[in-house]
């Protein structure tokens, strides 16, 4: 039996007057929180939120203030923007051999007096078993299947490594924004979902050392990097305020308080507020809000100068976070630079990066794609006389029987 779209119109209905009857409240509820973060003063910001991993939730740090406005600085006469992304087709049991395939797509765009874009699009496929599972260095019997989310992880990995490729080629005398479309934390590798042998591979043994050659990259030519979060969930601001209005010590916080909410004012005034709602209002057109320090446990392991930093930008028509490391952050030139940069990718691309589109164009893998890729699969099996078989239950989906 299908969807009933009559009963499911109905509950949208009531939903949408419920959310209606709340709104006037909480914009309310959100005027009242920017003005009382407005009146913290940019110290005891910082000295509240630098002892904030003692709370029961995460909270930026606050450099330079807590709430604040920066205009958008004039991007260079010649300049570039640079971006790699991927899409993969990961490992499927109902196929005949394990494999699975990462495809990158890559964008140059050259604005100024010389004028150009390149392209490119570069699909690997991994069958043999040094590629399909992490090995324990330590028990070559210990091992991690790459798949899931672990493979994603592995694929922004790869995003960043060709990226550093590109930029080492890039013209010295020119300004180059490099972006990417994501955040720069591993969030998938935080707390203990994996062992510490596929943490040591992939953030110790790769990640870092390809941010570490780009901040070198940076030492010969101007190279700001960041990341581009579309649509941000995040609530570090939001709880960092939290922090600063919080009369209580943190042993109470830890029976009021989780991520999202509390139950004590005045630190509720915060509850259920995104970090974008706050700068929605708080920023015009092109402005970003002031550098914060993120400090989830991920980010720990990073070494002092790749730690991430990040700021909210009002592209025009959405509020985008913008991840740096810290190297970006504290120089005030590469700073500006990569603000003035995004907004002009942003207004080119009618809000969104133009530079992320064009590569995400590159890299996407259609559902056609797809279909055509396991077809391929065993096609050539078949070719090579190799056995070919799938899963009844795939069989079952193909023909189904009514």
């Amino acid at each position: 039996m299908s969807l009933d779209l009559g009963k499911t119109v109905l509950q949208l209905d009531q939903g949408a007057h419920g959310l209606q009857r709340s709104a006037a409240d909480r914009q309310h509820r959100l005027t009242d929180l920017i003005e009382q973060a407005r009146r913290v003063d940019p110290q005891t910001a910082r000295s509240r939120t630098a002892s904030a991993a003692s709370r029961p939730y995460l909270a930026a740090q606050v450099e330079e203030g807590l709430i604040g406005s920066v205009p958008p600085p004039p991007s260079p006469d010649d300049w570039r923007a640079v971006s790699v992304d991927g899409s993969h087709i990961d490992v499927d049991r109902h196929l005949p051999i394990p494999c699975y395939l990462v495809n990158l797509g890559g964008c140059v765009l050259t604005y100024g007096s010389r004028p150009g874009a390149e392209f490119f699009n570069d699909p690997h496929l991994s069958t043999g078993r040094d590629e399909l599972y992490l090995f324990d260095e330590a028990n070559p019997l210990d091992e991690e299947p790459i798949t899931g989310p672990l493979l994603g992880i592995i694929r922004s990995i790869q995003e960043l490594e060709r990226l550093v490729e590109m930029l080492e080629d890039a013209p010295a005398d020119v300004p180059t924004l490099a972006l990417l479309d994501g955040t720069l934390t591993l969030w998938g590798l935080a707390g203990r979902v994996y062992r510490p042998f596929v943490r040591k591979a992939l953030l110790h043994q790769r990640f870092l050392p390809a941010l570490e050659k780009l901040r070198q990259t940076a030492q010969r030519r101007t190279v700001a990097l960041a990341a581009y979060v579309s649509l941000p969930r995040t609530t570090e601001v939001s709880n960092a305020i939290r922090c600063c209005l919080c009369p209580y010590d943190s042993g109470r916080c830890s029976r009021s308080c989780n991520n999202r909410r509390s139950t004590l004012p005045p630190c509720d005034a915060s509850n259920n507020f995104l970090d974008r709602e706050i700068f929605q209002q708080a920023l015009g057109p092109g402005c970003r809000s002031p550098v914060y320090r993120t400090n989830p446990e991920a980010n720990r392991e990073y070494p002092e100068a790749q730690r991430i930093c990040f700021y909210y930008l009002n592209t025009g028509l959405e509020i985008a976070r913008v991840e740096v490391p810290q190297w970006v952050a504290q120089d005030p030139r590469l700073l500006s630079l990569g603000h003035g940069m995004i907004v002009q990718q942003c207004e080119k691309g009618q809000g969104y990066p133009v530079v992320i589109s064009e590569a995400h164009e590159q890299a996407v893998i259609s559902g056609l794609d797809r279909r055509l890729f396991q077809q391929m699969v065993i096609e050539t099996l078949d070719r090579s006389g190799l056995p070919t078989y799938t899963s009844e239950k795939e069989r079952s989906k193909a023909r189904p029987w009514l």
